[in-house]
């Protein structure tokens, strides 16, 4: 039975204690949260849990295994490192770290007392995501062409984060698990609109190395919540759209291309059937709690593990040096090669 610490019970946290409470080799030994009425939630909803106000006393003790961390994205380096050096398995909350640097640093400490190291990007566990990769793996997508993401609506606004580590975090995500081409260059634009926030609109392009581009649209002052990715292949293209009940994935055989005629030149259309294929309905985040409790048994590399995690942040965090620099692409290439 592997005996979980969480640290944090404000908005994400009861999920994660949702997901540990099913799986039936873990159960929920600590919640760790400074707030009384947090504490009290999580009490009443998990009344076999150990509660405390300290996450230090709840990483020091004896009976905790492995600790899920659900707080500021500010505190999750500090509570990350410390879990490792208590040679806890961790699970921390996206993004990983505030700085690249920072994520190699928990990847280090990780392998170095060879434990368990997850980023909780829920996104690549759900049914949806799964199934496109399939798509693309197998080769029916065709080669990549884009990846054009719309990631919008009206708040939640974030005191630490801007939109971009927040919303755009999960498409740098879903991308780094879809696309196996190299990012080279990412440009970004954003803009707040709210005194005292951060910036709460941005566009970013992503360049790869065999051509692809991915766009993405975020924003937290949208009338409306929109959650729709377009893929482009050379042979099938798809849709997907989180806010659909069902149908979340249709495929369309449809494209174009160039006729063979050296004379002609003109561009043909491909209009071929639409399918929605089975998707499963499991949820992405017991999904992901049963990988890292499976990782954590056998020694094995978890789907999101900190070098995916790295990755992302480091997209991150040139998306955030372009937007200083009004949307002047960043390369990615070399900033990797000076770290």
């Amino acid at each position: 039975m592997i005996r979980i610490g969480l640290a944090g019970y404000g908005y994400w946290g009861p999920n994660l204690a949702r997901a540990v409470a099913v799986m039936p080799n873990a159960r929920v030994e600590m919640i760790a949260d400074m707030s009384p009425p947090a504490r009290e939630r999580a009490g009443r909803a998990h009344p076999a849990a150990r509660l405390t106000p300290s996450i230090a006393e709840m990483i020091a003790d004896p009976a905790v295994d492995a600790v899920m961390i659900a707080t500021p994205v500010s505190t999750h380096f500090d509570l990350a490192m410390a879990a490792l050096r208590a040679g806890k398995h961790v699970l921390v909350e996206k993004p990983m770290a505030e700085t690249a640097d920072r994520a190699r640093m928990l990847i280090e400490e990780a392998a170095r007392r060879r434990l368990i190291l997850m980023v909780d990007h829920t996104f690549v566990y759900t049914g949806a995501v799964q199934a496109i990769a399939g798509l693309i793996e197998t080769g029916e997508i065709g080669d990549l062409y884009y990846y054009d993401s719309t990631r919008v609506n009206l708040g939640l606004f974030q005191r630490d984060v801007n939109v971009i580590w927040d919303l755009a975090v999960h498409d740098f995500a879903i991308m780094e698990r879809l696309i196996k081409a190299r990012p080279v260059a990412i440009s970004a634009s954003a803009a707040g609109f709210l005194n005292g926030s951060p910036e709460n609109m941005a566009h970013l392009s992503v360049y790869y190395d065999d051509g692809a581009m991915a766009h993405l649209n975020v924003n937290w002052l949208a009338p409306v919540k929109i959650r729709q990715t377009l893929i482009g292949g050379s042979r099938k293209m798809v849709i997907y759209d989180d806010m659909q009940t069902s149908e979340k994935v249709k495929i369309y055989d449809r494209g174009a291309e160039h006729g063979t005629d050296p004379y002609e030149r003109m561009v043909s259309y491909r209009l071929g059937e639409m399918r929605a294929p089975a998707l499963s309905a499991r949820e992405a985040l017991v999904t992901e709690t049963e990988e890292f409790l499976r990782c954590i048994e056998t020694g094995a590399t978890p789907l999101t593990d900190g070098a995916s995690g790295l990755r992302v942040v480091e997209m991150l965090e040139a998306a955030s040096r372009s937007t200083r620099m009004r949307g002047f692409p960043i390369d990615l290439v070399t900033l990797k090669e000076a770290s």
